[in-house]
């Protein structure tokens, strides 16, 4: 059964500077109403990683605490969609959300980072030609998926590959 799904309002304050794009929340994350909220998924491994500090906490506030004491903020680009199930190739019928007002709304922002092709593909159909995008770096990023595949096989490939982002939350 296809059902309308909703992305959740952003995890961000004045102190990001990388803002990290999926595409719509998962069936698990839906249900545990979080960002990443699948056990599965390597995403918040993968953020603890980057920062060599240890397993993520148990507690949601408190990882979401630790993204933004490390400049870091999550958000969807996809405002709402049709999907059955999890996977991001049953999308249909997206809007997206109004990316260029969170970025006139936080300045700061430096960087967004996509997690995975879908998430990059959607931003460029909606976005390609808008000048609020001009000064700022679109990196596509390995998805934090559980799914493994001929790069990406574990959690050490991913924080690997996420490193790109970390000059971007450097002090300037």
């Amino acid at each position: 059964m296809t059902e309308r799904v909703y992305s959740f309002p952003p995890v961000i304050d004045e102190r990001a500077r990388v803002l990290v794009l999926g595409t719509a929340p998962s069936v698990k994350s839906l249900e545990h109403r979080q960002f990443y909220g699948h056990p599965r998924n390597y995403f918040w491994g993968m953020v603890y990683g980057l920062f060599d500090a240890g397993a993520p906490d148990e507690d949601y506030a408190k990882r979401l605490a630790f993204l933004q004491e490390h400049r870091l903020a999550v958000f969807d680009v996809i405002e709402s969609c049709e999907r059955e199930g999890s996977l991001d190739v049953n999308i249909k019928d997206e809007k997206p959300n109004d990316l260029p007002a969170l970025l006139a709304q936080y300045p700061g922002l430096r960087c967004f980072a996509f997690n995975g092709t879908k998430a990059y593909d959607t931003f460029r159909k909606y976005f390609r030609e808008h000048p609020a995008f001009d000064s700022l770096a679109l990196l596509k990023m390995p998805s934090t998926s559980p799914i493994p595949t001929q790069k990406m096989r574990n959690l050490e490939d991913r924080i690997e590959a996420w490193r790109g982002i970390v000059p971007f939350l450097e002090e300037q």
